[in-house]
């Protein structure tokens, strides 16, 4: 009896309520001395004509009396309502629908049996929930319209609030038969255990205005994100199954939609007709009485006086018979008639039901023996309760949606993927790292990798939902999404690429590459002995786990770099010992991923290439880095484009200073560069920072590397470079690996002014340490990059000065005061 008066149970209740019935939220309805119930207006329409032989009546399990075996509705309950139940060996799960729709559908079945399916379903497109909620897609009802099973994915309805503490998540309507508060525990569960994380609080705010469930978000997270972490963990979203399965003459059956219409209105004209029946014996009965009335009218005087006569009832009824031919039931009533029917407007009214019956009896004759009326009675009862209890419907339908995946619950944010050589992998927030000028320390981007004797390979900035391309030294090929790449810590070695890639024995990863556009581009490969091929992008859109071959490789010779062009630019090639060529793209004919490749620049002895850019047109600038941290930007177009396969020109000189070229990239006014050393520490600065000059210069210094480290990697990336380390990261559109074996680390916080240095140092408890050892160490720290920035702008216009004498900062003088041991602090 409760699902019958709770509205969030049945579409239609068919009982009024006086009492506590139960809530959403689980709780169970009062005791019946505190209850009470009556029937509405709607379940009148289920028991309407009950009392007419229009259904068949059987006794009841003790006999004690009869019950019918199924009642004369005059709606489709079974289908407005739905149904759910375990039986011995079989189940059912009919889900409720819209009471119009469903009328609409049995007034066009009726109208064109014969009516396309397509049709049937647009009148009746889903189920319609009574807690209303939202349908996605209509595929599973159509099948379970077709075939009698099927399901439907339900979401609850929420709504996105910005306060001014942040986003919060506010629960409208709930999914059919999710309780609302087993909802909040199951999401605080999912908080407490951190499978979702971005919710600060949950509050329930249902009132009777309606259900508010509020879920509030910590500041900075995406509301869309935790949503479909909700739905994808929570009751939030289920799928309802349908099993259209009913009893038909006591024997289950699997109805179509079609068919339990069908049902239902062969059952309704099964009703019609035997209520007609019903009606026209009983018409027909009270005309053959109204006929011996007005017999008895015309004849009045005679009719009195006989009854006058006669000594009792039944002699006046065999009286009246043998007059006036009067049956027992005509001389019955004649005889109770009062006497107030003698009048002349009663005998009238007697006269006109008279006529009025013999045209009801007409009608329900037709009815009887013509189809055609007998289809009009039930489209007009149809339409009349369209009318009394149609409304619209609750639940909305959208479009259909995929199987939520790991995809949807993760923020497509900008991310640095790193590569070691040792094979481990992580993804770290781009944000997670600042920006720096030229000449600074850096930030660790990774532990020191000198104990494991490990270094960082490959760099990458993409975001969360892009495809990585990795390529192997074997010539093979895999691809990977980043999301899938396990996130860690800026600190953090990563997971082992082997327990991502399916890589054969010896292979290694050398090159990851982004696959966000691949049509209507090439693919080039360079390998480390120079020699080049190019393919079309397309033939690696679908890439098998086990991975696809991209190259044939020669003996000794192993894949290094890879890069999408356009078909139309230029290409150009760095080697280890300070040689570069640029040539065009066409001169690398397109061949099939089998293929070897061509001579892309020929190699001196002990030389291998160590960079490659494809450049689609002349703007910008190359930078070339080399081991000891130096490196120098040289214009595009000071490299004339010569043929494959020469021996190019001289890029950046290779002595002792500067040590072998580890990489080179194109850089913009607006590029950020990475530098990468042997032990995973990483700086960032912007390309800016860095003079133009000619091929022949030696170049600057880029980074001061610590004792004993050398460059491993260089990148570039194009976007704002700002120097606040909490804000740095921003607008950035992609990067592009510059590097030989190896690759590692970001950025560092913007320099302190000289004001700041002092007064951290001042500041100090000094305890024993003398004020000396404090302050020189302090100042020497504060003017060093000075003397780096006038050391390197000497070095580019007379040589390398490595061997000229250094005057020592700390024992400079400071403003006019001399610092001595007896007065360390003169001047300050």
């Amino acid at each position: 009896m409760d699902g019958l008066v709770q509205e969030f149970s049945k579409r239609y209740p068919l009982l009024d309520g006086q009492g506590n019935w139960g809530s959403v939220d689980g709780d169970n309805a009062a005791a019946m001395r505190y209850t009470e119930v009556r029937m509405k207006k709607i379940a009148q329409e289920i028991l309407a004509d009950l009392d007419k032989e229009t259904v068949k009546f059987v006794p009841n399990f003790d006999e004690s009396t009869v019950e019918p075996v199924v009642l004369p509705s005059r709606l489709p309950n079974l289908l407005i309502n739905g149904t759910a139940g375990i039986a011995v060996g079989m189940a059912t799960s009919i889900p409720p629908h819209n009471l119009r729709e469903v009328i609409d559908a049995c007034l066009a079945l009726l109208a064109n049996p014969e009516i396309d399916e397509e049709e049937l379903f647009q009148l009746i497109p889903a189920p319609d929930f009574p807690t209303g909620g939202i349908i996605c897609g209509r595929s599973g009802a159509i099948k379970a319209y077709k075939t009698g099973r099927g399901s439907v994915i339900l979401r609850g309805v929420v709504d996105v609030e910005e306060t001014k503490k942040g986003s919060s998540l506010i629960i409208k309507e709930l999914p059919y038969q999710v309780n609302k508060s087993e909802l909040a525990i199951k999401i605080a569960d999912l908080v407490k255990n951190k499978v979702i994380d971005g919710i600060s609080n949950i509050k329930d705010e249902t009132n009777r205005r309606g259900m508010r469930l509020v879920i509030e978000l910590k500041r900075g997270e995406i509301p869309q994100v935790i949503l479909n972490q909700l739905y994808k963990h929570t009751p939030l979203q289920n799928s309802v199954s349908i099993l259209m399965l009913s009893l038909l003459d006591n024997r289950p059956m699997i109805f179509s939609l079609r068919q339990m219409l069908q049902e239902f209105l062969h059952h309704r004209k099964q009703v019609v007709y035997r209520r007609s029946i019903y009606d026209l014996k009983k018409a027909r009965a009270r005309e053959h009485i109204l006929q011996g009335f007005i017999i008895a009218l015309d004849n009045i005087d005679k009719t009195i006086v006989l009854i006058k006569q006669s000594k009792s009832a039944d002699e006046a009824a065999q009286k009246l018979h043998a007059q006036f031919k009067f049956t027992p039931a005509q001389s019955k009533a004649i005889l109770e008639m009062r006497l107030q029917r003698l009048t002349g407007m009663e005998q009238q009214k007697i006269r006109e039901e008279m006529a009025e019956i013999k045209k009801h009896i007409t009608y329900l004759a037709s009815v009887i023996e013509n189809d055609t009326i007998l289809i009009k009675e039930v489209i007009a009862e149809l339409e009349e309760i369209r009318a009394n209890y149609g409304d619209d419907r609750r639940s909305r339908i959208e479009g259909p949606i995929d199987i939520l995946t790991e995809a949807d619950l993760i923020p497509d944010e900008e991310v640095v993927v790193t590569l070691t050589v040792k094979g481990y992998m992580k993804r770290v927030l781009l944000s997670t790292y600042g920006v720096q000028h030229r000449g600074g320390k850096g930030k660790m981007g990774m532990i020191s990798l000198e104990s494991s004797d490990d270094v960082m390979q490959d760099l990458f900035v993409t975001k969360n939902h892009d495809t990585l391309l990795f390529f192997t030294s074997l010539g093979r090929i895999y691809s990977l999404q980043v999301f899938e790449i396990p996130e860690a810590s800026r600190l953090a070695r990563g997971r082992a690429v082997v327990n991502l890639l399916p890589l054969q024995p010896g292979e290694a990863v050398v090159k990851l590459l982004c696959a966000r556009e691949l049509k209507d581009k090439y693919l080039v490969m360079l390998t480390k002995h120079g020699i080049i091929k190019r393919t079309k992008a397309s033939d690696f859109e679908k890439i098998r786990s086990t991975g696809i071959r991209c190259t044939t490789l020669r003996d000794n010779d192993e894949l290094v770099f890879c890069s999408l062009s356009s078909g139309h630019d230029t290409i150009v090639i760095a080697t280890a010992h300070g040689q570069g060529i640029r040539f065009r793209e066409n001169e690398v004919r397109s061949m099939g991923r089998q293929a070897a490749g061509v001579i892309g620049i020929r190699l001196r002895s002990d030389d291998y290439v160590v960079g490659m850019e494809v450049l689609a047109h002349e703007s910008g600038d190359i930078l070339f880095a080399t081991s000891r941290g130096y490196g120098k930007k040289v214009r595009v177009e000071d490299f004339r484009v010569a043929h494959r396969s020469g021996l190019g020109v001289r890029t950046i000189p290779t002595d002792k200073r500067n040590g072998d070229v580890i990489g080179l990239a194109i850089v913009y006014p607006d590029s950020n560069i990475l530098l990468i050393d042997q032990a995973g520490k990483i700086i960032r600065l912007p390309a800016s920072e860095i003079r133009t000059m000619g091929r022949q210069a030696k170049g600057v210094r880029l980074v001061r590397l610590d004792k004993g480290q050398k460059l491993s990697s260089m990148f570039a990336f194009r976007g704002d470079a700002g120097e606040d380390d909490t804000t740095a990261g921003g607008g950035i559109k992609g990067a592009v690996r510059a590097g030989g074996d190896s690759v590692t680390r970001l950025v560092a916080p913007a320099e302190a002014p000289k004001e700041a240095v002092f007064k951290e140092v001042t500041d100090q408890e000094i305890g024993d340490v003398s004020p000396q050892e404090v302050i020189q160490p302090a100042v020497k720290e504060s003017i060093e990059p000075a003397v780096e920035q006038a050391k390197e702008a000497l070095e580019a216009f007379v040589g390398d000065l490595s061997d000229v004498p250094q005057a020592e900062p700390q024992q400079m003088d400071i403003g006019n005061s001399t610092s001595s041991e007896e007065d360390p602090f003169g001047g300050f």
